[in-house]
């Protein structure tokens, strides 16, 4: 018989690999979404949520961690004074669950690893009721009866940062309840009840006083109706009685007349013919009146007319004529402006012109009149110079005889002098025009030729006429004044 044989090795080897199969199964871990595998060994902590992963078996260990949220209800122990120092109970309930980050899993894992949601819940309950507490002091009675979810957010906010540090999570805090022992949040009901039913009974009277005013409305609206009604009866009933009273007048009246003589009746006939002819006798002579009324109207109104249109006429040709009259006015006021616009005009014209010939013919005889004298004084001049030769001769000569030579020579001067005056028709002198400017003038034009031929010919003529002539010096406004006086002969 044969003997199988089986190598060393491969014993070896399969015991190996069962081996690590069994390490395999051993540290194959698979998490549930609802829980957190913590594995803890040679290397730092690791998390395992919602997944599979491995773990080295006899070295590392695997713990759970629940996350579900779970719900603890939170009350306090005894009543807490609030801000209005009112003491209360509260009762409340709190969903919690364990954070899902690594540093929340973490400090979860520190406090509560292996634990149920019950340890959870009695763990946490004096870290809920010490905030609950500690918010109820925050705040007013009826600020938190009315207003819970402030409260509620309140508490959440207080408690949230205590719970993270144990790695928990509040989803959600609500409030059951409020409670005291002096019943003051009842009488705050009480309030409110008793205001509601204060506002329904207003509601109500309000209500009840609309009804009344309505029915009152209506009662007066039908009492009205009645009024009506009964005395429009009353009046129906009034003008029945009229009417009957006025039957039985003419029923009474139809008696008389059936029981009065046939005479009467035949009285009354012809009376009432005769009334009822005066009577149509009067309205025809109304008619006629009438009628030559109107006709006195027509009359006046066609007289009125015309004399209306025969005075509007006249007005209008009065008016016309008005105005006519006014633009002839006009039109000859303005010729005659024009007229003596132009006159003026040219009289000014004339005036000016005149003025201006004037000016060139006195312009012209001044000008002939310095060239006469100018020709007078060249021609003194040249005789000055034979006169010098011969004053030289006649150096001893006596004053007499120079002013014997002069007389002898004034005719020729004259006559020089007055020639071209000879040919002026006439001069228009401009300026001041009086006598002593004249004069000045002359005394001046002497003085002007005495400087000329070097002697004075005033003195000259005075000895010449045995008299002294002096000339006194003008002042401003003064006439010159001439004096004269016979010389006395020095020797007799």
């Amino acid at each position: 018989m044969d003997t199988f044989f089986i190598p060393g090795w491969l014993i070896t080897g399969l015991i190996v690999a069962v081996i690590i199969l069994i390490l395999l199964v051993k540290g194959y871990v698979n998490a549930k979404p609802n829980e957190v595998v913590v594995i803890t060994g040679l290397r730092k902590q690791r998390h395992l949520r919602g997944k599979a992963g491995f773990m080295i078996p006899f070295v590392e260990q695997r713990s759970y961690l629940d996350i579900e949220q779970f719900s603890t209800d939170v009350r306090t122990s005894e009543s807490v004074p609030t801000l209005d120092f009112i003491n209360v109970r509260a009762d409340a309930a709190v969903k919690l669950k364990i954070g899902t980050t690594d540093e929340m899993i973490a400090r979860a894992a520190e406090n509560f690893l292996n634990w149920n949601t019950t340890d959870i819940s009695n763990s946490v309950q004096d870290v809920l009721e010490g905030n609950l507490r500690e918010v109820i002091g925050q705040m007013e009675l009826r600020k938190m009866v009315n207003d819970r979810q402030e409260f509620a957010s309140k508490v959440q906010d207080n408690v949230a940062p205590d719970l993270a540090k144990m790695g928990l999570e509040v989803i959600a805090f609500t409030v059951q309840s409020f409670s005291d022992e002096g019943g003051v949040i009842d009488n705050l009901g009480i309030e409110n009840v008793e205001t509601i039913k204060k506002d329904a009974m207003i509601a109500k009277a309000k209500a009840e006083r609309e009804r009344k005013e309505v029915e009152a409305e209506q009662d007066k609206l039908a009492n009205d109706k009645r009024v009506a009604a009964d005395l429009e009866i009353a009046q129906k009933q009034n003008e029945l009685k009229l009417k009957q009273a006025a039957l039985k007048q003419e029923a009474d009246i139809a008696q008389a007349k059936a029981d009065a003589a046939k005479g009467i009746e035949a009285e009354v006939q012809r009376r009432e013919q005769e009334r009822v002819a005066a009577e149509a006798n009067i309205m025809k002579q109304e008619k006629e009146a009438e009628v030559k009324e109107r006709e006195v109207k027509v009359r006046e109104q066609e007289l009125d007319a015309n004399i209306r249109k025969q005075a509007e006429a006249e007005k209008y040709a009065r008016q016309q004529a008005a105005e006519a009259e006014l633009i002839e006015r006009q039109r000859k006021a303005e010729a005659e402006l024009f007229e003596t616009q132009k006159e003026a005009e040219a009289r000014k014209a004339q005036a000016e012109a005149e003025k201006f010939a004037q000016l060139q013919e006195a312009e012209a005889i001044e000008a002939k009149g310095r060239a006469e004298a100018e020709a007078i004084r060249l021609k003194l001049e040249a005789e000055a110079k034979g006169l010098d030769q011969k004053a030289e001769a006649m150096k001893k000569m006596q004053e007499a005889a120079i002013t014997e030579m002069v007389v002898d020579k004034l005719p020729e001067i004259a006559r020089a002098v007055a020639e071209p005056l000879t040919k002026v028709d006439k001069i228009t002198m401009y300026g001041d025009g009086n006598a002593s400017k004249m004069v000045g003038d002359i005394m001046q034009s002497i003085d002007q030729v005495s400087q000329g031929a070097g002697f004075d010919i005033r003195q000259l003529l005075a000895g010449a006429l045995g008299v002294n002539m002096t000339v006194n010096k003008l002042k401003e406004g003064e006439q010159p004044v001439i004096e004269a006086s016979e010389i006395a002969s020095k020797e007799k």
